[in-house]
């Protein structure tokens, strides 16, 4: 299984879920955003599969200070732009895999997204 986790690596909720995956031995590739920014047309693709609200993160500091007119966003367009511009503003973790994609990180979605598949490839 091909497991892609995309977020930032001082994030609180990312060094959670590097370290359930650790503990799940649970293999992946780690893509700092931060540092190397996300591709437009990757967020396009993510929000085509979860929604462009559901990959904004608007609880951040980020977020909060936008100035006022920024922070209007009511399109695809708007927000993957925002997003591509401030990757902090993408909900983190994001996990890319062969059944689809996570966003944020929950161990019971988790265990059953990844743990459960990987068990049932590798008896």
């Amino acid at each position: 299984m091909t497991i892609n986790l995309y977020g930032i690596p001082n994030c609180d909720t990312v060094k959670k879920a590097r370290a359930w995956l650790q503990a799940a031995g649970v293999e992946y590739a780690f893509h700092d955003y931060k540092k190397a920014g996300v591709d437009p047309d990757r967020l396009r693709h993510w929000a085509g599969q979860v929604g462009w609200e559901k990959l904004l993160n608007r609880a951040g500091t980020t977020f909060r200070k936008l100035p006022e007119g920024e922070r209007v966003v009511g399109d695809l367009d708007a927000a993957v732009a925002l997003m591509a511009t401030h990757s902090s503003l993408i909900k983190r973790p994001v996990v890319e895999h062969d059944g689809g994609l996570l966003v944020g990180f929950a161990p019971d979605r988790w265990d059953e997204a990844l743990r459960s598949r990987e068990a049932q490839i590798c008896p």
